[in-house]
């Protein structure tokens, strides 16, 4: 019988989160009585082929370490940077460093602050690994899309500049899923070539990867403002009656 290949996350949450216009990070915010990293570590660990997360924290974090989580053998921790780049590459080394890694390894990378992934997502993605040399779970854009005017220009509120063409574009999620050396090569490679990176697929992206769109649900939102609160927790109410699908 052929092995199930079992994989790390890289959960980068060195973040401060200031469109939250709270006094602690997102990923420490409560739902339902946990945090939001608490949620979203939980998630990922009940799906049978994840066998660790690396948390990336900030230097000054003192909060996870009083997380029950935190006390999992199968969460580790490492220190970030300034930018989440950086705190992805310190995961990456991380993962290097904690684990025997072949040379034909994949890492998924995760927004701590989307705890309301489903197992059938991270199914969709993983089986990728096949068929192509990487991918991100993300979801066509069914909004209509304007391009607006440079904010500097008018004082009191930007204008249309004209419709953006919709029909090729994806919103892009988490998680990502690469190979584990060659997206550390590709971040490294794109660093050094000052590019602007927001995401693992836009280092991958400038090495000439062609990465693969997995299409995700609409459910596996990002928390950036407060009203993103008590969506999340509507859909990790659904996620749970469901079984984590």
């Amino acid at each position: 019988m052929k092995a199930v290949n079992s994989y790390t996350v890289v959960l980068p949450a060195a973040g401060i989160g200031s469109r939250m216009q709270a006094s602690i990070p997102k990923q420490y915010l409560q739902i339902a009585g946990k945090t939001v990293i608490e949620h979203t570590i939980a998630a990922l660990l009940s799906h049978s082929r994840i066998k660790s997360v690396v948390v990336v924290l900030h230097p000054d974090d003192t909060q996870f370490s009083t997380l029950k989580c935190a006390d999992s053998p199968q969460v580790f921790t490492c220190v970030g940077g300034d930018e989440r780049v950086d705190s992805v590459l310190s995961g990456l080394r991380a993962c290097l460093a904690t684990n025997a890694q072949s040379d034909n390894d994949w890492v998924l990378v995760h927004d701590a602050a989307r705890p309301c992934v489903s197992h059938d997502e991270i199914d969709d993605l993983l089986a990728i690994q096949a068929h192509s040399v990487g991918g991100i779970l993300a979801t066509p854009v069914s909004d209509t899309l304007k391009l607006s005017s440079d904010l500097s220009d008018d004082i009191e509120a930007p204008h249309v500049q004209r419709t953006v063409d919709r029909t090729r574009l994806w919103q892009a999620q988490t998680p990502q899923f690469f190979p584990l050396k060659e997206l550390l090569h590709a971040i490294e490679q794109a660093q050094q070539d000052k590019i602007k990176m927001t995401d693992e697929a836009s280092a991958m992206e400038h090495i000439g990867t062609k990465v693969k769109l997995v299409e995700g649900r609409s459910s596996n939102i990002k928390i950036t403002r407060p009203s993103d609160l008590s969506l999340a927790e509507f859909y990790l109410n659904l996620n749970n009656k469901q079984g984590g699908n």
